[in-house]
């Protein structure tokens, strides 16, 4: 008969916590859940029935409790959630001051941080934030501007807002392209001056050869290495717009100009070593596929097998400057 009651007594204080927790939830909007706070929150600041941050704490036993939590409570039976023991207006004691004063220096975010807001405060200046939040989408308007307004007009004005922003962007970008575009011509300018003057000067060639190595190694190092997973899947004869579109991209990932045209006519096999010349060749040395040092070709499912990297590769497996692998799929970056 005991245990019985016990249970029905578990059952009906179980029953009544999830309760507590719904109405919570429904009737303040919100609750002062942990994982909206910044860094890790002491136990002792967290309410033992609905497990958020102490909220509005009030005078209650020895142990603390949000104000509504612990009125709901009471208001169905007079007795600690914790301990189980009896309470009476005597019992009841303020809250200590220290932990007031912990709970108000806990950092928390805005609760319209889901609409773009990125503050993060203190909790006792969260009210006063949240009224004046411009990201709140339940900001009430001034009664003086609301007879005047006009939602529809104020979203197009938003929206064009938004557009002339985008529209400077582009600009900035088409501008940067444009002085991008002007930068690698001089480059390619300054290239021809050198190679123009080097008969005149023997030693220029050897300034000349230094540089652009100089260059070829720097975008090597700046590419993500990468493995092939599924040899099988390489494309060995690439059409012209494949070829196309493998150029581009390297290109874009700052290959040097004066091996992007050498790279894309290896990508055939037709110019590519004796060890890969054939598929029977490809089988047959297809052992020594793992030794090779490749890197992945932003965005594409191919990779650059560059000489300057696998020169403990046999002269029937590489090329100068490089090889292009592209493949159907299995291609991974190593990070």
């Amino acid at each position: 008969m005991l245990s019985s009651d016990v249970g029905a007594r578990l059952v009906q204080f179980h029953m009544l916590r999830i309760t507590l927790q719904n109405l919570f939830v429904s009737d303040q909007g919100r609750r002062f859940l942990a994982l909206g706070f910044q860094g890790e929150v002491d136990e002792d600041l967290l309410c033992p029935i609905c497990s958020g941050v102490l909220e509005e704490p009030a005078p209650h036993c020895e142990h603390a409790f949000c104000n509504a939590c612990i009125t709901q409570w009471f208001a169905q039976q007079q007795i600690c959630p914790v301990d189980r023991t009896v309470v009476t207006l005597a019992h009841l004691r303020p809250v200590p001051r220290i932990m007031r004063n912990m709970l108000s220096k806990l950092q928390i975010s805005c609760d319209n941080a889901g609409f773009g807001c990125t503050a993060t405060l203190r909790l006792d200046q969260l009210q006063s934030h949240l009224k004046d939040c411009e990201h709140n989408p339940k900001r009430p308007m001034p009664k003086d501007e609301v007879p005047n307004h006009n939602c529809i007009k104020h979203l197009r004005s938003v929206v064009q807002q938004q557009q002339t922003k985008i529209s400077e962007l582009e600009k900035n970008v088409a501008e940067h392209k444009h002085q991008l575009g002007e930068q690698k011509r001089d480059i390619q300018l300054l290239k021809a001056y050198m190679r123009a003057i080097r008969s005149a000067n023997p030693n220029l060639q050897n300034l000349e050869e230094s540089i652009e190595y100089n260059e070829i190694l720097e975008w090597v190092n700046s590419m993500q290495p990468a493995r092939v997973t599924r040899w099988g899947g390489m494309i060995s004869t690439p059409d012209a717009v494949l070829q196309a579109v493998i150029k581009r991209s390297l290109i874009d990932s700052g290959c040097p100009l004066s091996i992007v045209n050498d790279l894309i006519e290896n990508a055939h096999e037709r110019n590519w070593p004796q060890g890969l010349a054939t598929l029977e060749t490809r089988q047959m040395n297809r052992r020594y596929y793992e030794n090779y040092v490749a890197k992945r070709i932003p965005g594409k499912q191919a990779v650059v097998v560059m000489a300057c990297e696998n020169q403990h590769m046999g002269e029937d497996m590489i090329l100068e400057p490089g090889l292009v692998m592209i493949f159907a799929h299995g291609v991974e970056e190593i990070l």
